[in-house]
């Protein structure tokens, strides 16, 4: 059944844990991006749902390219494509492949369902680097209106999902949407220049984007 209704983000216990349970139907989905909450299951049987007291973002302004990735885009090795494998792209990232000490996924295939049919309605989308022909890396996000909160990357060469996470913030900047979500922190996102924000201040930028239209 449809969730019609979250618990007030404010009550999420310390580590952003906000409620268990319900479904990942569209509306679902995008009442929770709407409200500042994700979706995290903890494993096949239990989704728990977060509004994290800190939110890692990307400011575009302050988007960081290392030098070394800068001559990786100059030699032209890979080529970038939006939308083109989606399924391809958010199947890679649920495998657990270069995710360091991870022995699991959060991309359980009810997610990866879930997330497909936003895809078919416009609302997710994924930015590929292909290396000789083949999927090399990439990356899937949601948006809405100006709002785009960037899910989860993969690569398979060295790079990869960084050409991608490049093409997704030339996207972003030919919409005019001046920031994106990346939800918590990791190495590849401070990479780019990701910052932590508190959950009022991620909440003000959330309604600004979502009120404005599409570029």
């Amino acid at each position: 059944m449809t969730i019609i209704a979250f618990p007030p983000i404010e009550t999420a216990d310390e580590d952003g844990l906000l409620a268990i349970g319900g479904d990942l139907e569209p509306e679902s989905l995008l009442l929770a991006y709407k409200s500042g909450i994700f979706p995290w299951p903890i494993n096949e049987d239990i989704l728990a749902w977060f509004a994290p007291p800190v939110r890692a973002v990307v400011f575009l302004k302050d988007l960081h390219i290392s030098r070394s990735l800068k001559r990786e885009l100059k030699r032209g090795c890979f080529e970038t494509t939006m939308d083109t494998a989606f399924h391809h792209v958010i199947s890679r990232c649920a495998e657990v492949t270069n995710r360091g000490d991870q022995d699991a996924t959060w991309i359980i295939p009810e997610m990866l369902e879930a997330y497909t049919k936003l895809y078919e309605l416009g609302i997710a989308h994924s930015f590929e680097a292909y290396f000789d022909g083949e999927l090399a890396g990439g990356i899937y996000g949601v948006r809405l209106g100006r709002f785009f909160v960037a899910e989860s990357s993969f690569y398979r060469k060295t790079n990869a999902s960084k050409v991608a996470m490049v093409a997704l913030t030339e996207y972003l900047q030919q919409e005019e949407i001046t920031w994106f979500d990346c939800q918590a922190i990791t190495p590849f996102s401070k990479s780019f220049g990701a910052t932590e924000i508190p959950r009022a201040e991620f909440m003000k930028l959330l309604a600004e984007a979502l009120s404005q239209p599409k570029a």
